[in-house]
This record gives structure tokens, C-alpha cells and sequence, in this order.
């Protein structure tokens, strides 16, 4: 058996890859910065790449976080919790991460906490209403949604209207 050693991308080709990468898709700096420790870049290397990948805007962490959080709230059905988490993983800094998740209103993470619940109701099983809602909350919770939102959709008789939020909070 020959031991054969993977040889090492030069810069060059580890900066066509990952521009090809960022031009087909949103990406992080963190994410480029684990491709190129992977590929065992220098320090220098790293620094080089990723310079050039923020100044020719391949990457900008704004833009992706923008993208993260719309993609996660309309495909994944995530609340701001499960967001934010998601991108503390990233290392998304925490100003930014408050910034675009304060940018994000009330409806829209209702607009898809309302379905997920009605339709979360359907399969749930419960003694009485108190302990369903206790396992509506729970589903709720472990999607990232707040619980002030969470309680604007669950009451005492299964669903409330959005336009009565003002009442009873």
C-alpha cells in the first residue's frame, strides 16, 4: 500500500474556490475561515483570502445574517430564539445578529407560528385543554418562538384572532 499524502491547495486555488463557492452561494466569514482551516492555510494565507473576499463583497456577514434569518423564518419555520442561536454557532457578532433580528416584525414570525400550531393541534393528544396547550407551548418553544408570541396564538379555548392581540397580554 502506497501512502499517498494529499497535496495541499496553493492560494490561488483555495481563493478560486471559495469565490466560486460565495458567487453560487450566501456565506459566512466563519464558514470561509473553516475552509481554509481545513486546507491547512497559513495564517497569512487565511488573511490574504478573506481580505480580498470582503473587499469584493463575495462575503459580507450582513448580507448573509439578512439571508439566514429570512430563509430560516420562511423555509425552516424558526422562531427569533432558534435564529439567533443558529447564528451565535456561526459566529455572527452579537450587535449584528440584535440588529437584523429586530428588523423582523412581529408578523411574520406569526404568520408562520399560527399554521404550525393549528396544524401541530391536530396531532397532539391531551386529557383537557390546559394540557394540550402545554404540549403546544412545548412545540412552540423548541421552534425558537418567543413566548409573548406564542401566547398571542394558544389560550384557554385553543386559538385567539392576531387582530385581538392587545387583549389579554
Amino acid at each position: 500500500m502506497e501512502n499517498k499524502k494529499k497535496k495541499k491547495k496553493t492560494e490561488q486555488e483555495m481563493l478560486y474556490t471559495l469565490t466560486a463557492m460565495c458567487a453560487s452561494a450566501e456565506h459566512c466569514s466563519s464558514e470561509m475561515c473553516e475552509y481554509l482551516r481545513r486546507w491547512e492555510a497559513t495564517d497569512a494565507e487565511q488573511e490574504r483570502i478573506l481580505r480580498y473576499l470582503i473587499k469584493e463583497k463575495y462575503i459580507d456577514d450582513e448580507r448573509y445574517c439578512r439571508s439566514f434569518v429570512k430563509d430560516k423564518i420562511l423555509y425552516n419555520k424558526w422562531g427569533e430564539r432558534k435564529i439567533n442561536q443558529a447564528l451565535y454557532l456561526k459566529q455572527i457578532p452579537q450587535e449584528l445578529r440584535r440588529k437584523v433580528l429586530s428588523e423582523v416584525d412581529d408578523k411574520d414570525y406569526l404568520t408562520v407560528l399560527r399554521p404550525l400550531i393549528k396544524n401541530k393541534d391536530k396531532s397532539i393528544k391531551g386529557d383537557n385543554q390546559y394540557e394540550r396547550n402545554g404540549k403546544l407551548i412545548r412545540f412552540a418553544l423548541s421552534r425558537g418562538f418567543t413566548m409573548d408570541l406564542i401566547r398571542q396564538c394558544v389560550d384557554d379555548d385553543g386559538f385567539e384572532d392576531i387582530d385581538n392581540d392587545d387583549e389579554e397580554l
